[in-house]
């Protein structure tokens, strides 16, 4: 009988526990990925007055560059934790999007963080390929006897052919 007790109390706790969250000393810290942008430094920047060679030199080479548009930097910033399954929970997102003229002097500068993104559904469709439609077992024994032992050079002095597995 208190085997059963244990047991029910045992699920109990695992149960309650389920719902929490890992305290902070037993997960990993969280690791910041792409250019972190000091607050201070990108005050400093004013649009109008700020160059091209102004930005790079307070901030870095910018994450990623437009596209279609040179004139668009962008400094992307993620604060990530490793979570359960191995992939990365995003805590934080920051993306700065800066636009320069022809003459390469900034004309604007956005901010924007998670709240701003957009979700992204991932389509689960296959593209169906012919001649895949092999069953396990085909596909288990599909190269016995493809390979043989001898190679072309030591066969051209035999008599017999090509012996295969």
């Amino acid at each position: 009988m208190p085997t059963r007790l244990y047991r029910f109390r045992s699920l109990a706790a695992l149960v309650l526990l389920a719902g929490c969250q890992m305290p902070d000393f037993l997960s990993y810290p969280p690791q910041v990925r792409g250019n972190k942008v000091d607050a201070d430094d990108l005050s400093q920047l004013v649009a109008g007055t700020s160059t091209r060679q102004d930005v790079e030199a307070l901030l870095g080479s910018p994450t990623a560059k437009g596209a279609f548009d040179e004139n668009t930097w962008i400094y992307a910033e993620q604060i990530t934790r490793p979570v359960i399954g191995g992939y990365q929970g995003v805590d934080a997102q920051r993306v700065i999007v800066m636009t320069f003229d022809a003459k390469g002097v900034l004309t604007a500068l956005s901010k924007r963080n998670l709240a701003d993104a957009s979700k992204v559904d991932v389509v689960t469709r296959t593209t169906p390929s012919p001649g895949t439609e092999a069953s396990f077992v085909q596909q288990l024994l599909g190269n016995v006897g493809r390979f043989n032992t001898t190679s072309p050079s030591s066969s051209a002095g035999s008599s017999g052919s090509n012996s295969a597995f």
